[in-house]
């Protein structure tokens, strides 16, 4: 952009492309701006006029944002979300607060994290609301950058492999993290399944059939890479996306799953389940607060995080089941 340009720019403009990149809709953008969908259409005219590119292009029932779109839009959004920061100071005070956040996360963290957190709501911060959305992929790093969520909870070996290897490099990392507690994982089957007798053998596990939970539908886990590093493999013939469903599946079947050990207890079920130690040495399972720089300095965000670190450290929880 010109200097000429930017002197004659009209900030709602980029208002309007922030929420366009978000939404990839128009008519939903309208809608988040209390605007009409022509006058959303002739505000992106506008802006393609001033910077002499298409930014999106129609596809299906949205738009396509344009390889300068994808440029422009982190810069757009941080600076945006700092002039709000700039223009509305001032401390969170959660007794008055009536900030709504997202969080992403697996129903199992869910069941580790929230009833601890709906305590901390109910006696330091009354008006405020939660909304949690299903995790479905090991990198949230979109659904942060989108501003669909405020916070994700979960296993996320490869995003922070690769931005520990960015915070050496950088000096304002886009996504920040924080490692919340480790999760034990053990195998769990009915009560009456014919390996629920002893201990469970490396070649009795690969043996047996098994169910895995996948958020994002991949047909291998961290188990199943962790046996091809010791050259065997299982036979995984039904994939699910909650560990409540596996709960149950197994409760009424011959199949063996993978659950976090504290969540056993939770699944309504834990009378009729038994678990074992894997019979395998697998990487330790880090749970991780991850979240956009655009947060770090809001006060409402450091509260929350700071109220999700207490409950993820010190819950409220239903007690896992002891192996027999």
């Amino acid at each position: 952009m010109n200097e000429l340009n930017f002197r004659t720019l009209d900030l709602n403009l980029l208002r309007v492309f922030d929420e366009v990149m978000a939404e990839r809709n128009l008519t939903r953008a309208a809608q988040r701006l209390s605007m009409t969908q022509p006058a959303v259409s002739n505000a992106l005219r506008r802006l393609r006029d001033l910077l002499g590119d298409e930014l999106v292009l129609r596809a299906g029932y949205g738009v396509e944002p344009t390889p300068r779109a994808l440029m422009l839009w982190p810069s757009v959004r941080d600076a945006l979300h700092q002039l709000r920061e700039a223009l509305a100071p001032g401390d969170f005070n959660p007794a008055l607060a009536q900030n709504a956040f997202v969080f992403t996360m697996a129903d199992a963290t869910a069941a580790k994290v929230i009833p601890g957190l709906v305590d901390v709501l109910a006696s330091e911060a009354p008006g405020v609301t939660l909304r949690v959305v299903p995790l479905t992929t090991r990198d949230p790093r979109q659904l942060l950058e989108s501003g669909e969520v405020d916070l994700a909870i979960g296993h996320f070996p490869g995003v922070l492999a690769e931005l520990g290897a960015q915070h050496l490099q950088e000096s304002n990392p886009r996504f920040m993290y924080e490692r919340l507690y480790d999760g034990e994982y053990v195998v769990v089957m009915r009560k009456h399944h014919p390996l629920a007798q002893g201990a469970l053998s490396l070649n009795d596990y690969c043996a047996a059939r098994h169910l895995l939970v996948s958020f994002s539908g991949r047909p291998v886990g961290f188990v199943d890479e962790a046996l091809t590093a010791v050259s065997r493999k299982r036979r995984v013939v039904l994939t699910v996306n909650q560990f409540f469903t596996a709960g149950l599946v197994v409760a009424s079947s011959d199949l063996l799953t993978v659950l976090p050990r504290h969540f056993i207890g939770g699944t309504g079920v834990a009378d009729q389940l038994v678990w074992r130690p894997l019979p395998l040495d697998v990487p330790a399972v880090h749970v991780d607060a991850l979240w956009h720089r655009q947060h770090q300095a809001s006060s409402a965000h450091r509260w929350l995080r700071e109220a999700v670190r207490r409950t993820a450290q010190n819950n409220r929880q239903v007690a896992p089941v002891a192996a027999p």
